[in-house]
């Protein structure tokens, strides 16, 4: 085991692990996916280490025995240059054998594995944040994933060199059995080495791989947060603290890069020291007529290729260990997922044209008649905070407000309800039917959302409002017109095709919500759910959305609000209080002067949003 670590690097407390398949099951799965381009690699190393190594100290020997006349010749002068020929042509030939089999090796294993960790990133409940930063995330995209299609293809080449290693020591035994048992002193050398590295391999490939993701983390904040930075004119401080994030990656990437340049020294100097000796051995017994000067040659080409191979090995038992690793941090991004999920094979054509998009039509048991929600519960990891035995039903063609004090769990609510936060226990009804993913299920065409905080991308105003949905210009303009946005594409210089910079920082708070609210308008979903969407906006503004959004008969709405607009046109109010429901209207008589009468929190919360009325200015 490795020593535990802290995010810098340094001995202390340990990275919490998760189940993950070893890392010789993961390379065995990924080598069954691509057969027969690993089969045709396996071919090509076979055939450029004969070419490599083998053929040509035979090519040698021939050449000296012939030269010396020391020993009968094998091979004739124009045999050797056939015998050279062939393997020059052997050589190309595999060269083009590697671009064949390699490219789409590396190409459709790095895309499989970075499919099923996207896949089961998303299968996550939204609400739901990573175990680690986005920058993290992305050194696993990045890195972690690139290991595994690079280690399929080394493995041949350390099947395929044990083999020549085994070939070799046995045509040096032909000559000299005693000289040849010293040849295996590196190898042994080689895997105490290794071995003896094995912790310190694992704890600085942890260190480098996390200082790289806080490097990532920092720079993706950094350019989302660029208004910010800038307003607060902090950008000596946020450069300053870049500077160090980087400094401590350079240490942390250095030091594994200098072990790792260290033991490829002691590997290589260990075998150098070691042909040496047997070269001096050699020497010897050429004075006394048992070795030949073509054995000699023999020997010093075969001991120089073993030499190679056995560093070769030994640095593939440290990349093992960091593959280890690698293997425990994609575990990690994929939090909960099955065992086998990383490796599970699926279609992977990158030749063929990209795939279409399709979005289900709406049906008949689509439409919603009623929503029942009982008991639901869920509680934040290490909390008391969220919510406790709610219970809400919404029927067609009504609006309903869940509203409270900040805090009171109304997010919450919306969160477990569509299946953004898994519920702990609690049972949901759509048109009476039990809803058993609720992640899955409340999607277009049933259901559309818009949260609280609304989440723009650095592209068109088009593409943040279709987010791929195929709906034309007409479709877009009127789920504009509904969220009181046909002004602003009247005054947006390029209309639909603005670009609205990272998150949205080049419209306003309130465009940035009216243009989430076409997004969800555009899908014509039976239920919109809306996280307080009207915070940004003016009291008229609000009133003509909410106006415009009910004008068609038949809209269903479930909204987090406090504004009055939205309380008074509510056909229902739940009140949340410390996670539970402190007061429904529809218990309450059925009206919010009901609901005023008899409940205490309501009245409160409706005396503060009268005070915040007043001092807002006009």
């Amino acid at each position: 085991m490795s020593d535990p670590v802290v995010e810098d690097g340094t001995p202390g407390v340990p990275e919490r692990e998760v189940p993950a398949l070893p890392a010789w099951r993961v390379i065995f799965s990924m080598l069954r996916f691509r057969p027969w381009f690993w089969f045709v690699d396996l071919l090509c190393v076979s055939l450029i280490r004969v070419c490599w190594q083998v053929a040509p100290a035979l090519i040698i020997k021939a050449f000296f025995d012939m030269l010396t006349g020391d020993a009968k010749p094998t091979l004739g002068i124009w045999s050797i240059v056939a015998f050279s020929s062939a393997v020059w042509l052997g050589r190309v030939a595999a060269s083009y054998g590697f671009y064949y089999a390699d490219v789409p090796i590396f190409a459709d294993l790095s895309t499989l594995l970075r499919k099923n960790l996207l896949l089961h990133i998303l299968r996550r409940p939204g609400a739901s944040a990573l175990p680690d930063s986005p920058g993290e995330a992305v050194s696993r995209f990045r890195n972690d994933v690139n290991e595994i299609p690079l280690f399929v293809i080394l493995i041949n080449d350390i099947f395929v060199g044990f083999i020549i290693i085994a070939v070799s020591i046995a045509l040096m035994a032909r000559i000299s059995s005693t000289v040849t048992l010293l040849a295996l002193a590196p190898i042994l050398v080689v895997g105490f080495i290794a071995n003896a590295a094995t912790s310190r391999i694992e704890l600085y490939r942890r260190a480098s791989r996390r200082a790289t993701g806080k490097v990532t983390g920092f720079i993706g904040e950094f350019f989302g947060a660029v208004q910010a930075v800038k307003v607060a004119a902090a950008e000596k401080g946020v450069m300053d603290r870049f500077r160090a994030l980087n400094a401590e990656r350079m240490k942390l990437s250095l030091r594994e890069r200098l072990f790792d340049d260290i033991l490829g020294s002691l590997y290589r100097n260990t075998s150098t020291l070691s042909t040496g000796l047997i070269l001096v051995l050699a020497s010897s017994s050429m004075r006394t007529g048992a070795f030949t000067i073509g054995d000699f040659s023999f020997f010093v080409y075969l001991l120089q290729s073993m030499g190679d191979l056995t560093t070769f090995a030994g640095m593939l038992v440290a990349r093992y260990k960091q593959l280890d690793v690698s293997v425990q941090r994609m575990y990690r991004l994929m939090e909960n997922a099955p065992l086998g999920a990383l490796v599970e094979h699926s279609p992977v054509d990158l030749a063929g044209p990209l795939p279409e998009v399709s979005y289900p039509e709406k049906l008949e048991p689509d439409r919603l008649l009623s929503l029942a929600a009982s008991g639901l519960c869920f509680r934040y990891p290490g909390s008391a905070n969220g919510i406790q035995d709610v219970c809400l039903r919404i029927e067609r063609g009504t609006l309903t407000v869940v509203t409270g004090r900040m805090g009171s769990g109304k997010t919450t609510l919306l969160r477990v309800l569509l299946g953004l936060l898994p519920r702990e226990s609690g049972e949901l009804y759509w048109n009476g039917e039990p809803v058993g993913d609720p992640g899955l299920f409340f999607v277009p065409p049933r259901c559309a959302y818009t949260s609280q905080v609304p989440r723009l991308f650095s592209d068109s105003l088009r593409n943040n409002i279709l987010l791929g949905l195929d709906r034309d210009d007409d479709a877009i303009r009127r789920a504009a017109g509904l969220a009181v946005m046909e002004r602003d594409l009247e005054l947006l210089e390029e209309g639909l095709e603005t670009r609205v910079g990272a998150k949205g920082v080049k419209l306003s708070g309130g465009q940035v919500q009216r243009a989430a609210a076409a997004r969800m308008l555009v899908r014509d979903a039976e239920l919109l759910v809306v996280d307080d969407i009207s915070s940004a906006l003016d009291v008229d503004t609000e009133l003509l959305l909410w106006e415009r959004i009910f004008a068609r008969e038949g809209r269903t709405s479930l909204v987090v609000s406090h504004r009055r607009q939205a309380l008074e046109r509510a056909d229902r109010i739940i009140v949340m209080k410390d996670g539970r429901v402190a007061a429904d209207s529809g218990l309450a008589g059925g009206s919010l002067e009901d609901l005023l009468r008899t409940s205490e929190e309501m009245v409160e919360l409706w005396r503060e949003e009268d005070v915040g009325a007043r001092r807002k200015p006009s």
